[in-house]
């Protein structure tokens, strides 16, 4: 699904069940577009958003030394512990409330291991393409918190959020506690996709539960709802800017 195909339906609805499914003895992984070995032509991505693999790594499972290319690669641990290492020398632990991002640009090798050899790791990793190909490759890794019902800007270009990302693209993330709310006024021109990962938010009038996502287009204000009254629920929504 691209930007400019969402058409006269301004919120259109992308179910998680009805995501790619890879399932091998060590990843659990579920493709909001085309990725690897699972194809479909109707969602190979939304405008610069390449990427949304929801994953699952057991204990000791891992993706090893690998290259990437002009790629923002985001990693979003939602629980568990993901150990990185990469061709630049940076060695870490990613753990929630820490949102990390390589700019592979003109090259880069990095390997992705679940740290714990006893719990799984519950991750979103996320592709970008960049405006810009062969740039110098970068690392960044950042901490945040979330406070309920404010919005998080965790990065975007020029320098605003936590991380840099190398597109017309800024990502928040939200809670909410139960009947909890928030709302959130897109930018003028601009398209959003929203990936709900824990618990049930209503959005207009469309209701998501974990894993569904959702593509926006709309100039108006959004209502966010949780509507589980016994769990709270997060999300990210990545706003893509107009020219």
């Amino acid at each position: 699904m691209k930007a400019h195909e969402i058409g006269k339906s301004k919120l259109a609805v992308r179910r998680s069940a009805e995501r790619g499914h890879t399932q091998l003895s060590w990843l659990d992984s579920w493709h909001t577009f085309s990725f690897d070995s699972y194809y479909d032509p109707q969602h190979m991505a939304f405008g610069p958003l390449r990427v949304i693999n929801e994953d699952r790594i057991a204990p000791g499972g891992g993706f090893g030394t690998h290259p990437h290319r002009d790629m923002e690669i985001i990693t979003y641990v939602v629980e568990g512990k993901l150990q990185h290492r990469d061709s630049l020398g940076n060695g870490s632990t990613i753990l929630p409330g820490e949102i990390q991002k390589m700019s592979a640009g003109s090259g880069i090798l990095h390997s992705e291991f679940n740290a714990s050899d006893k719990s799984p790791v519950h991750l979103l990793q996320i592709w970008i393409m960049p405006e810009t190909r062969g740039l110098e490759p970068r690392y960044e890794q950042e901490k945040f918190e979330l406070k309920p019902g404010v919005w998080q800007l965790l990065g975007g270009p020029n320098g605003q959020g936590l991380i840099s990302i190398q597109q017309k693209v800024k990502l928040y993330a939200l809670n909410l506690i139960p009947g909890g709310r928030a709302e959130f006024k897109p930018s003028e021109n601009a398209n959003l996709w929203i990936q709900t990962i824990k618990g049930s938010i209503q959005v207009q009038d469309k209701a998501l539960v974990a894993g569904d996502g959702l593509a926006v287009s709309s100039d108006q204000k959004l209502d966010f709802y949780n509507s589980d009254n016994q769990s709270g629920s997060e999300l990210l929504l990545f706003e893509l800017l107009g020219s």
